[in-house]
């Protein structure tokens, strides 16, 4: 059976995302997590207001925002190859 997948370094990033990469590690990972419980509570807080759709669409940026300080994470961990 053939062996499907990429190993470690097998595969180099292009420029644009070695470069995006390089300017996005130097944000403190904290300012993710911030970030997120910000626009947590602008929801809560639209919410409370009436303004219900818009607290919805503050709310779908949470798990946005944490997917991008998870990336972050890892780049800064792992490195970018």
């Amino acid at each position: 059976m053939m062996e499907r997948g990429v190993r470690p370094h097998e595969r180099e990033e292009g420029e644009f995302t070695q470069a995006v990469e390089h300017y996005t590690s130097m944000v403190p990972s904290g300012t993710y997590l911030s970030a997120a419980v910000g626009g947590i509570g602008v929801s809560a807080i639209l919410h409370l207001l009436g303004r219900k759709s818009d607290a919805q669409f503050v709310g779908h940026w949470i798990p946005t925002i944490l997917i991008l300080g998870l990336y972050n994470k890892m780049v800064k961990q792992h490195g970018s190859h």
